[in-house]
């Protein structure tokens, strides 16, 4: 074979090596990664979105804390006074508001059921205390409720639906017993409004029950952050009305 026609030979084979090299780099592998970034987006925008509501509380409650010292203030140096025994209420619902926010960072779909279960049954036997002292009259103990499993075990399954009807039912029960103890108290003044306030709590328990009722475990940050921000909001209802009472003269 000539020189001449070896050299051409090799020639078309190092194109033909080329064109193929060039197809691969054009086909498969290239697109993945970008595939594999679009489905992945979704998840990292949710993450964001989960870390931006934390945030937003978290300076919610910021805010709650320096207006609570600044309303402290006042009270202290005697420019205004507070209802007796509020103010140390109201300090332990800013802390608790503080943890509530730090737990919500933390909430996950394996443990939510569990943290939103274990809060709304600590709100009930908050709202209890107030209608027993209240009205004088002692309710009896809340029924209990199968434990159960929480978490991925019960989402999307008949587990998850029979626990959560059990515990909307027993507090469902509960909170129409508070309401009826409190049919037929008079009271007037500050009283009256601790009464009010007491029942506009009954009623949004009894909301919150509603919602519950037909939840489902795709829905565990929705619920667990309108948890939260809910308590805030009434935390930050409460520290505007520290220093509501002027001092006598």
């Amino acid at each position: 074979m000539s020189a001449h026609r070896r050299s051409g030979l090799i020639g078309q084979f190092a194109l033909s090596v080329a064109v193929l090299a060039a197809g691969a780099c054009n086909r498969g592998p290239a697109s993945e990664p970008r595939e594999q970034t679009t489905a992945a987006r979704p998840v990292d925008d949710d993450s964001q979105k989960r870390a931006s509501d934390v945030a937003r509380l978290n300076d919610r409650v910021t805010e709650l804390e320096k207006k609570y010292a600044d309303k402290g203030q006042e009270v202290a140096s005697g420019s205004r006074t507070a209802t007796p025994g509020l103010r140390g209420e109201i300090k332990e619902d800013v802390t608790n508001a503080r943890h509530a926010v730090t737990d919500l960072g933390t909430t996950t779909p394996e443990n939510w059921w569990e943290r939103h279960e274990r809060a709304m049954t600590r709100t009930a036997d908050d709202i209890q205390a107030d209608v027993q002292r209240i009205s004088g009259r002692k309710l009896s103990p809340p029924a209990a409720h199968p434990e159960g499993t929480t978490g991925t075990e019960n989402s999307g399954t008949a587990a998850f639906t029979s626990r959560r009807d059990a515990f909307v039912a027993s507090l469902r029960a509960r909170a129409e017993a508070m309401e009826k103890s409190l049919e037929h108290v008079k009271t007037s003044g500050p009283r009256k409004t601790e009464l009010n306030d007491t029942r506009a709590r009954i009623d949004k328990l009894q909301h919150d029950i509603d919602k519950l009722r037909s939840a489902s475990a795709d829905e565990w940050w929705d619920l667990s952050k309108a948890r939260v921000t809910d308590y805030v909001d009434r935390v930050e209802s409460s520290v505007g009305r520290l220093d509501d009472n002027k001092p006598a003269r």
